[in-house]
């Protein structure tokens, strides 16, 4: 597909050491052995097969309880992902490539779809850490004390912890590039935009979580059942409205920023800091008051959440300290084989957080569960 090899595309492959003229069809297949280096194929395995679990978890939990929020959050991220991907990886063919140049490039993994541009571990990304953000806070009990909008923004808090340990290690180990050129990139935080830092990373899931609570779960928690075409709709509207927000959200930064990138950086770490402070406050809270006693048990238990969640931290934990001797001998910010680096501690504190929040869920209280859901939990970690 050489006709949508844009220049700066072209350049970021090259860097990565594939061909955009060369790269696969639809969907390509490779060896993992043949791959950049030996984390592709381990990031590939983690993600992928936690994406599975956790959809399989959803079907099980709908059919076992009748509630499919998680189904629904699962299929709405990838909605989500089908909306604001493909405009990214070639926005010749969507006639905005006079607004918006190719800003990265993913590497090239064991499967790939849409010519090189569409990794399947990105596929299963969206719905792995939307699962496990919304799980953490639902599990809390969050949504049903403060609200689908407070919820939300605890969502957005724990995904950003999650998925920055994530996003600063990735350029290091060459599983993408960024244009750092492209003004839209602009200002970075050491290998990462601050757009990614902030919308992708906090508020397009505080986009995703109060969309899905509020089309289902909300509705789940009080009782009511959906036919599969109430569901179907209600996802499809998910992944388009969750777009709209994901515009929304971070519109301070976009329209004050055109003053400058240092200005439009500011307003992105000030949006950061409040929907960390309030979401902060609120989960110590929540988690205080449900360690006293003075709040009733979250009656939501997500065996699927807890336990992956420390399989994710367990593994990144290993990839970053694989990666700390090239970290500590890069000069100026880049490797000796020219590799950015990210922030080691603001990664630190995201650990601390992800792992706080993961140990909140097994140090709270639970309701007393009626048999039937007793005996589906046993089955489900059973199997």
């Amino acid at each position: 597909m050489a006709d949508h090899c844009s220049p700066t595309f072209a350049e970021l492959a090259t860097e990565l050491g594939f061909s955009c003229e060369e790269a696969g069809g639809l969907v390509e297949f490779r060896s993992p052995f043949a791959l950049e280096n030996w984390t592709l194929p381990v990031l590939e395995l983690t993600i992928v097969v936690g994406a599975i679990l956790a959809l399989w978890y959803a079907i099980v939990r709908l059919r076992r309880h009748g509630d499919p929020t998680n189904l629904v959050l699962w299929f709405g991220a990838t909605a989500y992902l089908f909306v604001i991907e493909p405009p990214l990886y070639f926005p010749a063919a969507f006639g905005i490539e006079d607004h918006v140049d190719t800003m990265f490039a993913h590497n090239v993994f064991t499967i790939d779809f849409l010519w090189g541009r569409l990794p399947i571990y990105i596929i299963a990304i969206y719905p792995l850490m939307a699962t496990m953000a919304f799980g953490i806070v639902r599990m809390l009990g969050i949504f049903r004390r403060y609200g689908v909008l407070i919820g939300a923004t605890c969502v957005g808090f724990v995904h950003h912890a999650f998925y920055e340990i994530f996003d600063h290690l990735g350029p290091q180990l060459r599983w993408w590039e960024w244009s750092v050129d492209n003004p839209l990139n602009q200002p970075m935080f050491d290998s990462v935009p601050m757009g990614s830092v902030v919308v992708f990373a906090a508020l397009w899931p505080m986009s995703l979580a109060f969309c899905v609570q509020y089309f289902v779960g909300r509705h789940v928690d009080d009782g009511k059942h959906f036919s599969g075409l109430a569901l179907t709709w209600r996802t499809v509207v998910i992944g388009l409205v969750a777009s709209v927000g994901t515009f929304l959200l971070p519109l301070p930064a976009t329209v004050i920023g055109m003053s400058g990138t240092t200005v439009r950086g500011i307003v992105y770490a000030l949006e950061l800091a409040v929907l960390a402070g309030v979401a902060g406050f609120v989960m110590v809270r929540q988690w205080t008051r449900l360690r006293q006693g003075s709040e009733t048990p979250p009656r939501y238990t997500d065996p699927f959440v807890q336990r992956f969640s420390i399989v994710y931290l367990v593994v990144f934990a290993f990839l970053w300290i694989a990666s700390l001797p090239a970290f500590f001998d890069a000069v100026d910010g880049r490797t000796s084989n020219g590799d950015p680096i990210g922030n080691l501690w603001y990664t630190a504190a995201c650990f601390v957080v992800a792992i706080a929040s993961v140990v909140a869920t097994f140090t709270v209280p639970r309701s007393q569960t009626t048999p039937d859901e007793t005996v589906a939990a046993a089955s489900t970690v059973a199997n």
